[in-house]
Formats: C-alpha cells, sequence, structure tokens
C-alpha cells in the first residue's frame, strides 16, 4: 500500500496568511501564519457547536464530529451537506429527524486547544466495545511512522500552530490530516473514513497532541486498537485507555517511548 492517500497541502493559500514579521535580530522576515475561522455546524435544523478550524474537509470534519459525539450513527442515511461559506455555515442533513435539545445542555469544554467541545454523555457504550487483540505493531513500525510523518512537507512544519493526526496501516501512514486543534483532525479521519468506507478495527493511529481523555475515548470509539503520541499523557487518559485495553504509546521522539496501556500488543523485532 502508498504511503498518504490523504496528506497536507502545504500550498493551499487558502489555508494560511503571508506577512512581515521583525525577527530576533531587528531584521524584517517573510512568514506564514494558519489561518482560523468559527464554522457554525447544523444537523438538520439544529444547530450543534461552532468550530474553530482551518477550513479544509470541513464535510469530513463535520460527520466526523457528529459520529464521534454520537448524533450520527452508522444506520443514518445523510442525506446531504451544505457548506455556506458567506455565513461560515454547515448543514448536514439525514433521512430522519433528530433532536438533541437535552444532549446539548451537557457540553464540556475539553483540554483541546481551540475550544473543543464534547458532551456529557460522550461515555456511552464505552465500556461495550471490545478491540481487537489479534492487531499488534512492531517496534520498528513505531520509529518508521514517526520519520514518515514528521518528515511529510505539512501546515505544521509551514506555519506551526497547529496538530496533526494520521491513521496509519502497520508501518505506512494513510490519512494524515491537520488542525489547530488535535480534536478536529481525529474527526476529520472519522468523517473520511465513513465517507470511504474505510474500516479503522485494525489500524494505529498517531497523534502530536496529548493523550488525553478525550483522544482515548474517541479513538477507542472508532474501534482503533493503537494510539501513539509524541506528547505526553493524562491521568485520566491513561486508566480509560487500560480500561478498554487500548494500547497507549507516548513520548515517542527519536528512538524513545513510554508505554502505560496494553503493551502485550507490542512485538520487539530490534
Amino acid at each position: 500500500m502508498e504511503k498518504f492517500t490523504v496528506k497536507p497541502d502545504p500550498d493551499n493559500k487558502s489555508l494560511f496568511e503571508t506577512i512581515s514579521a521583525i525577527d530576533q535580530s531587528g531584521d524584517e522576515i517573510i512568514t506564514h501564519i494558519i489561518q482560523e475561522k468559527p464554522i457554525s455546524l447544523y444537523l438538520n435544523n439544529q444547530e450543534i457547536v461552532t468550530l474553530m478550524t482551518i477550513g479544509d474537509y470541513l464535510e469530513e470534519l463535520s460527520i466526523g464530529y457528529l459520529t464521534n459525539q454520537g448524533m450520527l450513527s452508522i444506520k443514518d442515511s445523510i442525506i446531504s451537506i451544505d457548506y455556506d461559506e458567506d455565513i461560515n455555515t454547515i448543514v448536514v442533513r439525514t433521512d430522519k429527524k433528530t433532536n438533541y435539545e437535552e444532549k446539548l445542555k451537557k457540553k464540556i469544554q475539553t483540554s483541546g486547544c481551540a475550544q473543543g467541545t464534547t458532551f456529557g454523555d460522550i461515555m456511552d457504550n464505552f465500556e461495550k466495545i471490545n478491540l481487537r487483540k489479534d492487531i499488534f505493531i512492531k517496534i520498528s513500525w513505531i520509529f518508521s511512522l514517526l520519520k514518515s510523518i514528521n518528515t511529510c512537507p505539512s501546515l505544521y512544519l509551514k506555519t506551526g500552530a497547529i496538530h496533526g493526526c494520521a491513521l496509519c496501516d502497520q508501518d505506512k501512514p494513510i490519512i494524515y490530516m491537520e488542525d489547530v486543534g488535535r480534536h478536529n483532525a481525529i474527526d476529520k479521519i472519522t468523517g473520511y473514513c465513513r465517507i470511504n468506507n474505510i474500516s479503522t478495527n485494525d489500524k494505529i493511529f498517531y497523534t502530536t497532541g496529548r493523550l488525553t481523555s478525550e483522544m482515548i475515548i474517541k479513538c477507542v470509539k472508532m474501534n482503533i486498537p493503537i494510539l501513539i503520541s509524541r506528547s505526553g499523557f493524562t491521568a485520566w487518559g491513561v486508566n480509560l485507555a487500560r480500561e478498554a485495553g487500548l494500547t497507549l504509546i507516548g513520548r515517542a521522539r527519536g528512538n524513545r517511548y513510554l508505554i502505560l496501556s496494553g503493551s502485550e500488543r507490542l512485538k520487539n523485532d530490534r
């Protein structure tokens, strides 16, 4: 399988601005800064949330967000997705009526950047999910993935101030998304997989961000058995990973890493 079916486009000028700045020596330089704009998401006739995003893969982001929040099930048929650029609004329409008035009262601001929002019932059915135990990761794959993802031309390398997530098949990253919040990047991947009927229960997930409770919950709900980050962990995130049987690998930089959950899936091939 080829690497990167989807990858960042650092040449997409709609996603960043080019401005002048003064560096530490007092010299004027030209630099790039990432775009950030609000997108109001509607499900049928109901406003769900306003997302701060760089503005690419909006259909994938919308579907992924609604899916990960339990508002859009696999059985739901999506009739249309309409984006109005003038008012920064995207509307997802389904074949049945929906009403999440009570759910929307339980908003929680997450620890993610870009004002991530989740809901109080996101843990529903969490304990019933059984991650595949026959999926494994070789130590060599960890370092191969780090090299492939970190050296891929990206908006992060061009502008900074952005997070990336990648869905990987063994040692090959296949879907690489970026956004100002890691929660947006994972939602884009969820949406892309749903639109393209890609199974995630045998995949590995990589994120540049912290391994928080939100990231663990979303990965488990996507049935992904292995999660890797170059960053660290939160205590609740680790507890949830252990409860779900998720393999959790963090602080993966250079030739180092820490594994705090699911070490039985790790194979030493070095």
